[in-house]
């Protein structure tokens, strides 16, 4: 057996680069949507203080990338010196099995989503978006900070969250990043209303996303995923263009699914049919994105895990090429 790799949070970071990120984060939902890669929903085990244990495991053949992600979701831990999600990655040989690497999952979690939310700004976002509105003052908040104003030159970045001053801060460290205005915003309503991008990074209980709230042809992208609740309300997912990254993924029970979606479906509101396409399927051209520049555009991610094997091929790659990382003999 060969000896496996070892990379630190530090080192993953160092090595992963956000634009190829959004690109390889877009192969593989083709890939997906195509039938080419492999991979089931998410399982996971209920744990203390309402936590889950999930494993996702897939296999990705356009970047020769076998892997499982192990990552717990404590929603509890908001607030602390401990992140919501905490992740380690492990890579296999896809020909022979053997394993290849152990590499840390959490930093990987928060760029690939919001790599997600950057590629569908990139397809289902109007060209002239102005507005960012980053609700969550967390991890995947600062993420889609650095991420999303990739794709559009907004004149403006506002953020919010239940704790004001948490967003004080948050607003602060993107400023020192850019030469976009950011500003912190005295409550969600004010941050969204008016705002053309609205990206919903919380593990709120209650939505945060509200219909009355979004302008004509916003693009919502949210990532938060809570066993209790749901960050966007049943009204939005009923009057908007609803792409997802995998219907089976999305539609299933939690811990898979997203109660953003299945409970409109179990309460009546919307129908299953209300996914309008998978976002491979929308950068392929086999199903449109937005058509109409008012329509009201959500993308809906419950994180899958082709996302974390291609995030996880780029850092092994570069890894490799530039030496880092720790070689241990398991046997």
């Amino acid at each position: 057996m060969r000896a496996v790799l070892i990379l630190s949070r530090e080192q993953v970071e160092e090595l992963l680069d956000l634009g190829a990120l959004v690109d390889a984060v877009g192969h593989a939902m083709a890939d997906l949507s195509a039938g080419s890669a492999s991979m089931p929903p998410r399982v996971a085990a209920e744990a203390e203080r309402s936590g889950i244990l999930a494993a996702m495991p897939a296999y990705l053949p356009s970047a020769r990338a076998l892997t499982t992600k192990l990552v717990t979701l404590y929603a509890a831990n908001a607030g602390t010196a401990l992140p919501t999600h905490q992740a380690v990655i492990l890579a296999f040989d896809p020909a022979t099995g053997e394993p290849l690497a152990l590499l840390d999952g959490t930093s990987i979690t928060a760029a690939r989503t919001a790599a997600g939310s950057a590629l569908s700004v990139r397809l289902l976002a109007r060209e002239d978006a102005q507005v960012l509105a980053i609700v969550g003052t967390g991890v995947q908040a600062e993420s889609h900070g650095r991420a999303v104003p990739r794709e559009r030159s907004f004149r403006e970045i506002r953020i919010a969250g239940r704790d004001r001053a948490a967003a004080a801060r948050l607003a602060e460290l993107l400023a020192a990043s850019t030469a976009t205005p950011v500003h912190a915003m005295p409550s969600i309503e004010e941050a969204i209303e008016g705002a053309d991008v609205v990206c919903a990074c919380t593990h709120a209980e209650e939505p945060v996303v509200r219909r009355a709230w979004l302008r004509p042809g916003a693009h919502v992208a949210s990532v938060g995923l809570n066993p209790q609740g749901r960050e966007v309300d049943a009204e939005t997912v009923r009057d908007a263009v609803v792409v997802v990254e995998s219907r089976a993924s999305a539609l299933a029970p939690f811990p898979a699914g997203a109660n953003d979606l299945t409970w409109p479906v179990r309460d009546g509101i919307v129908g299953p049919d209300r996914v309008h396409a998978e976002i491979g399927e929308v950068l392929t051209g086999v199903r449109p994105g937005r058509t109409d520049p008012d329509e009201i555009t959500l993308y809906k991610s419950v994180g899958v895990a082709v996302q974390d094997a291609a995030a996880a091929a780029l850092v092994l790659a570069a890894a490799r090429e530039r030496g880092l990382g720790t070689n241990i003999a398991l046997a």
